[in-house]
């Protein structure tokens, strides 16, 4: 791994973090998974939540390691590790803290859905994105699905194959969300007319 990834990531250094930046993108291309691996290493350490240190770190690595696959194109080089650490926010709370407020692991999740599913046309990051995509969609959080809900759209253009396996799931998704906004629309109505 690059030296200041180790020292930003192995001392958790938000000073330094920034530093990132000024490396060339093949700078560091090389050591992107392996960063990525360190990075899920924190993120699921028992202190994480609570650690505003750690998480400014991984979030600055983590827009750092994005932009870099982006601009080196090699996102099915380091697919694998983008998507285990994505995978490994679903074994954490993704529901909103509050009004408009993300969990720690959302805000990962968030970040990384973007570079890994803007490849809908990519089958082997495909192949590995989309279970785990579906997934998001049963997590509740309704920001993340709507994103996922975007881009599986445009991958089931590109490859419908790779969604044919999780109509079920996708479908239920649809329709759990539907009976919320039922429910929710039933509400304001009886609000709006002063039923009970």
């Amino acid at each position: 791994m690059h030296q200041l990834f180790r020292l930003v990531l192995g001392q958790r250094d938000l000073s330094r973090a920034g530093d990132l930046f000024s490396l060339d993108d093949s700078e560091i291309e090389d050591c992107l998974s392996q960063a990525l691996e360190e990075i899920k290493v924190i993120s699921c350490s028992p202190d994480y939540l609570t650690n505003d240190n750690d998480q400014a770190v991984v979030e600055i690595c983590i827009t750092r390691i994005t932009t870099a696959i982006r601009e080196t194109g090699s996102i099915e080089r380091h697919g694998a590790a983008l998507v285990s650490l994505w995978e490994s926010c679903l074994e954490h709370n993704l529901q909103p803290q509050g009004k408009d407020e993300d969990t720690p692991h959302a805000k990962i999740a968030s970040d990384i859905t973007s570079c890994i599913l803007q490849n809908y046309n990519r089958t082997p990051v495909m192949v590995l994105a989309v279970p785990v995509a579906v997934r998001f969609l049963q997590q509740g959080n309704q920001e993340l699905s709507r994103n996922m809900s975007s881009y599986l759209s445009l991958a089931a253009i590109a490859k419908a194959e790779l969604l044919a396996q999780h109509t079920e799931a996708i479908t239920c998704s649809v329709l759990t969300a539907a009976t919320i906004a039922a429910m929710l629309q039933n509400g304001l109505i009886h609000v709006f007319l002063g039923v009970k």
